[in-house]
């Protein structure tokens, strides 16, 4: 009989048991620059026994200790539901699959989530990755390339060439047997935002697939090539900007309404600087490659330094903002943005323990946002744009304010929330993102993934697992919710879709990142000790990239 221990790292994915029977090979070996295959073994017969095993243990046990078969099983099922979910909500394009669609909700009108967005299916294709089922990635990268190309037109306006979609559908045409792809560059989403975040994740899911399968072939094809070159040329034109990151509107990433991100953004900040660090292990050095190598090395080091100075927060920071003096006119001015300390919202002091620590919203001249975000900071511990210590801190922080960051289900994607004057102000009156729901401090169970990924990364696994565990209780039970409401996260969002696929994509890979955590590699990047914060300037874009 297996140990309790043993069985629970035995749970990978029961529910591809359920679709072709197959065994998954065991295997203890690791390549040392690419990422792991699966490690687990498990056939019906593991799985029958494991159950039995649960079962016994459950009707076994003191009725005064905790219920551990009970839960076993929970995480048995709760494990097979999500990768049979997970596999339902598979796009299919000429007969080959290309994506997971947003949400199998059925109750409610599709509007767009019958569509597969670009950020929505990073969960699930790393999830398809770490469970050595690469095609369907392989597609999706190759597709969302065929559709960059096309022309991006809203009104009389036409879209930058690297400009990736936010989404795309499947039009399925029975009397001809054709299908036509058909995508959204942001003329029909709520705003009319063109998806910053779309580009950068494209080429970070690109080294993904690089590392989990050993595949350079994908990556090195001149398709891909200028694919991120275009991609790139967008990010790295010189203008008007003074400061090395990116200047971008509101709802151009994860928070896709009206909330205030507008300016400089940290989700989008973060996810650059991990797409230049991915970049520069794909690009091919012939050609027009060099040039573009030279421009990411010149901006890394200047984003690195300004992301790490200017955006960062700790008590002894804090305490430097709420004594700075205002309108300094020098090379040597100290508060550089000119940002009055009276601005500073009275939440924060309370808010910020004396360790601890995280990378505020937004820096842009006279303006702070020091609202929390999870996304930004988790991909800055993932990429390296954090320092080793500035990774630890944001992590004491989640340990020190857990139940206002975490609580009942994690995780909340900002904090806090507006509220009264200021949500009419900021969100114009948005009736999705009003206080504790939404993008407006509500908590979203997909954030699972990278939360887990930066505990791991950081050495603090501990914290990823009470998280899981708080998400098993109830993420199943409740139909795989898009988010939760309430400070708390106690209350199943009142919008939010059931069986939203990055709910289910985001749990696996957050299972399966513990379980196993070498297969953190196909993902995270270690720190470059070359990138020395110097204040260099990008070099001038290429002339083809130029129009010229």
């Amino acid at each position: 009989m297996l140990r309790m221990e043993e069985d629970q790292h035995a749970i990978t994915d029961p529910g591809r048991l359920t679709s072709d029977r197959r065994s998954i090979a065991h295997s203890d070996e690791e390549e040392a620059s690419l990422g792991p295959t699966r490690t687990h073994s498990l056939d019906c017969r593991n799985l029958v026994e494991i159950l039995d095993n649960a079962w016994t243990q459950n009707i076994n046990s003191d009725p005064s200790s905790p219920n551990l078969g009970h839960s076993l099983l929970d995480r048995v099922w709760m494990a097979t539901d999500a990768w049979d979910l997970l596999r339902r909500s598979v796009v299919h394009f000429k007969g080959h699959m290309v994506g997971t669609i947003a949400a199998l909700d059925q109750a409610s009108d599709a509007l767009n989530y019958d569509q597969v967005f670009v950020r929505d299916f990073v969960p699930s294709a790393l999830a398809f990755l770490m469970n050595d089922e690469p095609d369907i990635v392989k597609n999706f990268l190759l597709r969302t390339l065929h559709l960059q190309a096309s022309v991006k037109r809203i009104d009389c306006f036409t879209l930058g060439q690297g400009v990736m979609p936010a989404s795309f559908k499947v039009l399925h045409n029975p009397v001809r047997s054709s299908d036509t792809l058909i995508a959204d560059f942001g003329e029909t989403a709520i705003g009319r935002v063109a998806p910053v975040d779309s580009g950068f994740w494209w080429i970070i899911l690109l080294r993904a697939y690089t590392k989990a399968t050993g595949d350079y072939s994908l990556s090195q094809m001149p398709e891909c090539q200028r694919g991120m070159k275009l991609i790139l040329s967008l990010c790295l034109a010189e203008g008007f900007d003074t400061f090395p990151t990116l200047l971008c509107a509101d709802g151009c990433c994860m928070v896709d309404r009206r909330m205030g991100v507008y300016g400089y953004p940290i989700e989008i900040q973060a996810l650059f600087f991990m797409a230049l660090r991915c970049s520069l292990q794909l690009l091919r050095v012939e050609g027009d490659g060099k040039e573009f190598i030279m421009m990411i090395e010149k901006r890394l080091p200047a984003l690195t330094y300004h992301m790490r100075s200017y955006f960062w927060l700790d008590f002894q920071q804090l305490n430097n903002i709420y004594r700075f003096k205002t309108e300094e006119y020098s090379h040597s001015a100290l508060n550089k943005f000119n940002v009055i300390p009276e601005s500073i919202p009275d939440w924060v002091f309370d808010f910020m323990p004396t360790k601890g620590g995280y990378f505020i919203g937004n820096v842009s001249p006279a303006r702070m946002d020091f609202r929390w975000f999870a996304l930004g900071n988790c991909v800055a511990i993932l990429s390296s744009m954090a320092t080793q210590n500035q990774a630890m801190a944001i992590m004491d922080l989640i340990e020190e304010r857990w139940e206002d960051l975490v609580s009942e289900m994690p995780i909340k994607i900002s904090y806090p929330a507006m509220e009264s004057h200021e949500w009419t102000i900021v969100t114009g009156c948005d009736p999705k993102n009003t206080r504790w729901s939404y993008h407006n401090g509500g908590s979203w169970p997909v954030l699972l993934w990278v939360l887990t990924a930066a505990c791991i990364k950081t050495g603090r696994p501990q914290i990823a697992k009470k998280a899981l565990e708080l998400a098993e209780r109830r993420l199943a039970k409740d139909g795989w919710p898009e988010y939760y409401d309430g400070k708390d996260g106690r209350y199943v969002g009142k919008q939010a879709r059931k069986l939203q696929t990055w709910s289910i994509s985001g749990y696996l890979v957050a299972k399966m990142l513990l379980e196993d955590p070498s297969l953190l590699g196909i993902l995270a990047l270690e720190e470059d000790k070359k990138i020395k914060p110097t204040l260099a300037r990008a070099t001038t874009l290429p002339a083809r990239f130029r129009g010229l």
